[in-house]
C-alpha cells in the first residue's frame, strides 16, 4: 500500500482477481465444450441444470473468502495483527466443516432439487450423476476460497491466481481425456473437475504451511467470540447471497424455460455461460479492488479510497464495453462453438445478445457493492443483493414470460440489473457521507 502509483496498485489487484473469477467460468466452459463434443444435447442440458446447484457451493464459499478479504484487510490496515490471524484461522477452520455439511446435505437430496428446478426424465440420470461426484469436493472448494480471499486481503492478489489457474488448467486438460477419450461423458466432467479441485486446494495448503502467508491460519488462533465471526459473516453472508441467490434465480430460470423443452433449456445454460464473462470480469475488478479500500477504511485514508473508487469503476466499464462489443459481434461463432442442433443453436443466439446488454450495468453494480463491502456496509449489502434477485428479478421474469414468452424470460435480466443498479447508487451515496459509521464497522 506505500507504492505511489495508485493506478499500479488497482490494476496489479483487479487484474489476478478478474482471473480468479473467469477461472470459475472455465470450470463450466470446458465441461460444457467437451461435453458438447459428444453432440449429445441432453448432456448439455444437464450441465445447464447442475450448474445453478453446483453454484450454491460457491456462494456458499464466497461467505468465507468476501469476509475475509474485507475484514481481514481492515484489521491490517489498523495494524490489528492478532484479530486478523484469529479471523483467518476462522475462516479456513468453519469453512472446511461446513463444506463438509453442505456434501452430505446436498447429496442425500440431489433427487429432490433436480426434480424441483425441473430436470426431464431424460436430463435428470445425467445431472444427478455429475452432482453426486462435484458435491465430494465440497470442503476443499470453500478451503481454496477462504484461501485465496486471506491471500488477496494481505495484499498477494498474484498468489491467489495462482491456485485457481492450476486447478482449472488441470480441468481444462483433463476433461477432454474422462469425456472423450474415456468415453465417460458428463461423469467424466464430474471427476475431472473434483480431482482439480483437490489438487488447487493443496496449492492453498502448501502456501500456508511453508511460511509464505504473513498470517497464521493454525487453529490455535481459531476463535469465534471477540468480533471474528460477526466480522467475517458481517460482510460474508451478503456477498454470498447475490451469487447465492442468482443460482435460485436460475433455478426458476430454468424451470420456467423447461416449458419450452429441452433444446430451450441447453440454448439458456450457453447463452447464461457467455454472458458471465462480462459478469465475472465486473465481480473480478470489485473483488480485486475490494481488499485495498478496505485497507483505506482501516486507516482512514479516505483521499485514496476515492481515488483508487474512480480509477476502478473506468478500468471495469472499459473492460466491459470491449468483452460486450467482442461477443455481440462473434455471437454466432461463440454459441456454435457449444452447440449444433439448430433450435437450440437459434434460441442461444437470441439469448446471447439480449443478456449482453447488462454488461455496463454489472460493472457498476459489483463495483459499488464492494466499495460497501470495504467498507463494512453489511446490512446494505444484504439488503441490495435480497432485493436485486427476489424482490426485482424473479418477479420479472415471471412477469415478462406471460407477455414475451421464451424471450421474456431472459430479457427480465437486464430489466432487473438498470432497477438494481439505481438502488445501489443511492444507497452508496448515503452511506459515503457517514465515516464515523463507516469506522464503527471495523
Amino acid at each position: 500500500m506505500q507504492t505511489p502509483s495508485i493506478r499500479r496498485q488497482v490494476i496489479s489487484n483487479i487484474i489476478p482477481a478478474i482471473v480468479i473469477e473467469l477461472m470459475i467460468l472455465i470450470y463450466n466452459l470446458a465441461d460444457t465444450f467437451f461435453i458438447a463434443q459428444t453432440n449429445d444435447p441432453l448432456q448439455i442440458a444437464a450441465v445447464s441444470l447442475a450448474s445453478p446447484v453446483f453454484m450454491v457451493l460457491i456462494s456458499t464459499g464466497i461467505i468465507f473468502m468476501a469476509g475475509s478479504m474485507s475484514f481481514i484487510s481492515r484489521l491490517l490496515g489498523a495494524e490489528q495483527k492478532e484479530r486478523a490471524n484469529s479471523a483467518a484461522s476462522f475462516c479456513v477452520w468453519a469453512g472446511i466443516f461446513v463444506g463438509v455439511i453442505l456434501a452430505v446435505v446436498f447429496m442425500c437430496f440431489v433427487g429432490t432439487i433436480l426434480r424441483a428446478i425441473g430436470a426431464s426424465p431424460e436430463t435428470f440420470t445425467h445431472a444427478e450423476s455429475y452432482l453426486n461426484i462435484v458435491m465430494m469436493s465440497a470442503p476443499f472448494v470453500i478451503f481454496s476460497m477462504a484461501g485465496g480471499g486471506i491471500m488477496r486481503a494481505e495484499n498477494h492478489p498474484t498468489a491467489a491466481m495462482t491456485g485457481q489457474i492450476i486447478g482449472n488448467m488441470l480441468n481444462v486438460i483433463l476433461d477432454p481425456v474422462m469425456i472423450l477419450w474415456f468415453g465417460w461423458g458428463i461423469t467424466g466432467a464430474a471427476i475431472a473437475t473434483s480431482i482439480s479441485i483437490v489438487i488447487g486446494a493443496l496449492y492453498y495448503l502448501g502456501y500456508f504451511m511453508l511460511g509464505r502467508s504473513t498470517l497464521s491460519i493454525h487453529i490455535k488462533h481459531f476463535r469465534i467470540g471477540g468480533g471474528i465471526a460477526w466480522g467475517v459473516f458481517g460482510i460474508g453472508i451478503p456477498s454470498c447471497l447475490d451469487p447465492f441467490l442468482m443460482s435460485i434465480s436460475q433455478m426458476f430460470v430454468n424451470s420456467l424455460m423447461s416449458a419450452y423443452g429441452d433444446m430451450a433449456v441447453a440454448a439458456t445454460g450457453v447463452a447464461m455461460r457467455i454472458n458471465q464473462i462480462t459478469g465475472l470480469v465486473a465481480m473480478g475488478a470489485g473483488q480485486g479492488v475490494q481488499p485495498l479500500l478496505g485497507f483505506c477504511v482501516g486507516a482512514e485514508t479516505w483521499d485514496k479510497y476515492r481515488e483508487m473508487l474512480k480509477f476502478a469503476l473506468k478500468f471495469s466499464l472499459s473492460m466491459s464495453v470491449l468483452i460486450m462489443a467482442v461477443c455481440y459481434v462473434f455471437t454466432d461463432r461463440i454459441v456454435a462453438v457449444f452447440l449444433s442442433e439448430p433450435e437450440a443453436f437459434g434460441y442461444a443466439v437470441v439469448f446471447v445478445r439480449i443478456l449482453l446488454i447488462t454488461g455496463i450495468t454489472f460493472s457498476t453494480f459489483f463495483m459499488f457493492v464492494n466499495a460497501l463491502q470495504a467498507m463494512g456496509a453489511g446490512k446494505a449489502s444484504l439488503v441490495l443483493s435480497v432485493c436485486r434477485q427476489c424482490v426485482i428479478y424473479v418477479p420479472m421474469m415471471f412477469l415478462l414470460n406471460h407477455f414475451l414468452g421464451a424471450s421474456g424470460i431472459i430479457w427480465a435480466l437486464p430489466a432487473a440489473e438498470v432497477i438494481s443498479l439505481a438502488q445501489t447508487v443511492v444507497f452508496y451515496g448515503r452511506i459515503i457521507f457517514n465515516p464515523k459509521y463507516l469506522h464503527s464497522q471495523i
